[in-house]
């Protein structure tokens, strides 16, 4: 019981300092200080510690060897080469799914999507990203290729926050459900040429997409 309250914790805390490193509130290369976050949090140093980690792993904070955490904001190329990387990997996964995929596990990505359907109802979108999360996992599983799957994942939690943050963009969280519709309707047919450019299209930032979301980032003019 201890335990899952310090996990939630730290959960919590590194939320809320994503959402303060991505408004702003920390500047690239800043040292983000245990102490002073506990202070804030109103928490020992172990959830913030564990914060710190979890944070890590998207890359938005660099862990250095008694120095402690730092700021990590990707530059506009760096963030364009992941979501390269991203949609060809996702699109891999959807054409290896669609001649593998079984019934339960649609029915399960459609579940995903009415859950994204409810939070984009309330305009809520960290509940949305949160069902949108498990819509592309179980994508990742269902293409019956461990490897790929754990490098999906990979690449996933490290464009975490960038793909939290794309949701909030106007008319971003209906256009994503409908993508989702189209994504599972080639999955159903088995058409996995037609899966592979549906989840592509889905998850590349290409053009004005693109610069959306970058306009999003505080620091975009130095970019």
């Amino acid at each position: 019981m201890v335990r899952g309250m310090e996990q939630k914790r730290s959960e919590t805390i590194a939320d809320a300092v994503e959402e303060m490193i991505l408004s702003g509130a920390f500047a690239d290369g800043a040292r983000l200080d245990e102490v002073t976050l506990a202070g804030r949090f109103g928490v020992s140093r172990t959830p913030v510690r564990e914060a710190m980690q979890r944070l890590s792993l998207s890359g938005l904070v660099e862990l250095r060897p008694r120095r402690g955490a730092f700021v990590r904001q990707p530059g506009p190329i760096e963030m364009l080469e992941m979501f390269e990387v991203m949609a060809e990997l996702e699109g891999v996964c959807a054409r290896l799914g669609a001649s593998r995929i079984e019934d339960g596990a649609l029915n399960a990505l459609e579940a995903a999507n009415a859950a994204c359907a409810i939070a984009a109802e309330a305009g809520d979108a960290d509940a949305y990203y949160r069902a949108n999360e498990g819509f592309h996992h179980r994508l990742y599983a269902e293409s019956g290729n461990r490897f790929l799957a754990g490098e999906a994942l990979r690449l996933h939690r490290r464009l975490q926050p960038y793909r939290r943050l794309q949701l909030r963009l106007r008319g971003r969280m209906a256009q994503s459900l409908a993508e989702h519709a189209a994504i599972v309707a080639a999955l159903r047919a088995g058409d996995g040429d037609r899966a592979a450019k549906a989840v592509y299209d889905h998850v590349a930032v290409q053009g004005e997409k693109f610069r959306r979301l970058m306009r999003t980032f505080p620091n975009d003019d130095a970019a």
